[in-house]
This record gives C-alpha cells, sequence and structure tokens, in this order.
C-alpha cells in the first residue's frame, strides 16, 4: 500500500443505549500518524446496516437533540417491517437512509478542516449491537 492511502479500524463500545460518540480526536490522532502535513481526504465508514455517520456540534445538547428527531422521524415501535431484536429495531436499519454510513471531509496541512463547532460522531441507536467498528481512511 503506498502512502498516498492509509487505512484504520476503529473498534468503538457504544453501549446498550442509543448514542452518538465523538470520534473527533480519532480522526485527529489518525491524521497525525496518516497524512503528516499533506493535503488529501478523510473518509469515514461505519460498516453496519443500523448506525451512521454524521458531521454536527456535540457537548451542547445537540447529540441529544438529534436522538430526539430521530425518535420522532423513526419511532422504536412495533410499525416496522424488519422485525428481530429489540421493539422497534427496525427503525434501526432505516437509519442510515437518514444518516449515511459515511462522511468524506478535507484535510489541509496534515489537519482536518471543520467548522468551529462540528464533530465527526458516530450515531448509533441500536441497543443489540454494543461493538462497532469504523474504517478511517486517509487519500493524499
Amino acid at each position: 500500500m503506498s502512502d498516498a492511502f492509509t487505512t484504520r479500524v476503529l473498534h468503538i463500545a457504544s453501549g446498550t443505549r442509543e448514542r452518538v460518540v465523538d470520534l473527533t480526536q480519532d480522526c485527529e490522532a489518525f491524521l497525525r500518524e496518516a497524512a503528516g502535513d499533506r493535503d488529501g481526504l478523510l473518509n469515514i465508514f461505519v460498516p453496519h446496516a443500523t448506525a451512521g455517520i454524521a458531521v454536527i456540534e456535540t457537548g451542547a445538547g445537540s447529540d441529544d437533540d438529534l436522538l430526539a428527531a430521530l425518535h420522532t422521524l423513526l419511532p422504536a415501535d412495533d410499525r416496522w417491517q424488519h422485525r428481530h431484536g429489540s421493539p422497534g429495531h427496525g427503525r434501526d436499519h432505516v437509519l442510515p437512509a437518514f444518516v449515511p454510513p459515511h462522511a468524506t471531509l478535507p484535510v489541509v496541512a496534515g489537519r482536518l478542516e471543520l467548522g468551529t463547532w462540528q464533530s465527526v460522531c458516530l450515531v448509533d441507536t441500536n441497543k443489540d449491537n454494543p461493538r462497532r467498528q469504523v474504517r478511517l481512511s486517509f487519500l493524499a
């Protein structure tokens, strides 16, 4: 593999409750090793059918607001055709249509180019799967 493309898999314990997990520090640590001082793109991908990646503000209530909005859009009840797992689990399989399983972000001089309040987050509403993988890939 050339140094123009580098990848790493993070193993995230998201637990047994709905969560928004801030991955920004993990992304920055990866870029310190992979990017050096180069420009490029960081791709973040979660290879799960019931989780997504969001770029949002965290810590000021926005992460809880996102989960509340998802509850409004995708209620955890018995309306879903997909019926294995916890009650309402079918909604978790619809989540990636609203919160995609990937994001591609600019890297300038080895640093992630985020806005002042933006963070890279794993959005996991699936209480049945407490372990997640997130693939970080840097392309120079």
